[in-house]
């Protein structure tokens, strides 16, 4: 009978700590056929000092593929919560990308935990959580952007802040920002879903970079005693069918200790939603700015340069579907020197895409997207696949030639599975 008794306390036990805590294995799945179309154009001619030059006209750079992620990131995912009574909650979330197309991760062909790697605390104060997380002013990029900045209609503010420093002359000034979706080594902080409405979070991120006393003794390499820090926040209210949010981050994306120099570029932005029923409709305008501390050679001039962007978009049901379009629109200024009419003016760029999403059920849809960026003044934006082609060799009489990207053109059709 003893024993009895202690078997249904153990078991009792159990359930009580099996109700208190859940772990929870979930993914995404995302595979398309995609197409990419990269055009550039020779803009130049015969002048007085080259008579013989021949214009040697367009040449494109294409791809066809089958790709993923055009319509939600594919993802495998662990994710668990412990109640720890009074209120308070532990919490712990592992995420990590897939190529599902070729069955690899996106680190070396291994699996990683690159999109979330967060463990954290809750309660009535909020959230307090620690490690690899979406910075702030990234949200708004993503949820005010009807394509959720995936696939080929993925807006240009997200294209052109995710490529400063990586592509051609467009981004001339700018430094990468590493920190500019993500952070690692960040403590981030939310504000409790019980405020009416209003939502909110901040985060720091540790840069993580040694530091000597005396200073004479850090090693003289760029980038190895400030970058890497990131700080912001955002603030927000959202309440029927509105929601609106603006943010604001500062990353140090590059420094030169014994020149004095550090390098950051802020980020603030403004997006909102309304949901009339028929049609949803979204916006946000952003702008980011990179300044150069010149606090050990102040005498120093140094290139300025910033991005704005903005974008229009709306998704209206249609049955079990849902249509999608965007506009958006980004110019950089390079903050040179040289007047105006001596140059061909600052780079820039738009774009549209529209897609339909047919739902089959509530996990599986089924997808199609099409867009097309025009670039200017020597932007180079594509909707991905290949680069543009710069050059054309000469051959024969044909003189070479230098081009400048014209204009970028894809589409995606594909299935989407959660799981």
């Amino acid at each position: 009978m003893k024993k009895s008794l202690v078997a249904l306390a153990a078991l009792a036990v159990a359930g009580v700590a099996s109700a208190q805590s859940s772990v929870t294995l979930f993914g995404i799945l995302d595979a398309a056929v995609s197409n990419y179309s990269n055009k550039s154009e020779d803009r130049n001619s015969a002048t007085l000092l080259n008579p013989f030059y021949i214009n040697r006209g367009t040449a494109t750079a294409s791809r066809t593929a089958l790709s993923n992620s055009g319509y939600n990131s594919s993802r495998l995912g662990f994710r668990g919560t412990e109640d720890l009574g009074g209120g308070l909650a532990a919490s712990f979330w592992l995420e990590g990308a897939i190529n599902n197309d070729d069955g690899t991760g996106t680190s070396n062909g291994a699996q990683n935990w690159q999109r979330r790697s967060t463990v954290s605390l809750s309660g009535g104060f909020g959230e307090v959580r620690l490690g690899r997380d979406y910075v702030p002013t990234f949200w708004n990029d993503t949820v005010f952007d009807p394509f959720g900045t995936n696939g080929v209609g993925t807006n240009l503010i997200m294209t052109a802040n995710n490529n400063l420093g990586t592509t051609g002359p467009a981004a001339i000034g700018f430094a990468a920002n590493n920190n500019y979706v993500r952070a690692s080594n960040s403590i981030g902080y939310f504000l409790p879903p019980n405020l009416g409405g209003f939502y909110g979070q901040l985060m720091y991120s540790f840069n993580e970079q040694n530091k000597y006393d005396p200073g004479t003794l850090t090693p003289n390499v760029a980038n190895n005693s400030r970058a890497g820090r990131w700080l912001g926040g955002r603030v927000g209210y959202a309440n029927g069918p509105l929601d609106v949010a603006l943010a604001y981050g500062d990353s140090t994306v590059a420094d030169a200790y014994y020149a004095g120099l550090t390098a950051q570029q802020k980020i603030w932005n403004l997006g909102g939603s309304y949901d009339f029923g028929p049609v949803k409709l979204f916006g946000e305008y952003s702008h980011t700015k990179q300044s150069v501390d010149n606090s050990g050679l102040a005498f120093l001039t140094n290139v300025e340069p910033s991005l704005k962007g903005w974008l229009l978009g709306a998704t209206v049901p249609v049955g079990p579907g849902l249509i999608r379009f965007a506009y958006s629109n980004v110019k950089y200024d390079r903050n040179l020197t040289i007047p105006t009419f001596l140059t061909t003016g600052d780079p820039k760029a738009d774009k549209w895409a529209l897609g339909y999403v047919h739902n089959l059920s509530k996990r599986t849809a089924l997808y199609a997207t099409v867009a097309r960026i025009n670039n200017k003044n020597g932007a180079d934006l594509t909707v991905g696949g290949p680069a543009f082609v710069s050059t054309i060799p000469a051959n024969g009489l044909l003189n070479a030639a230098t081009l400048t990207p014209k204009s970028s053109t894809g589409y995606d059709f594909g299935i989407r599975h959660a799981f």
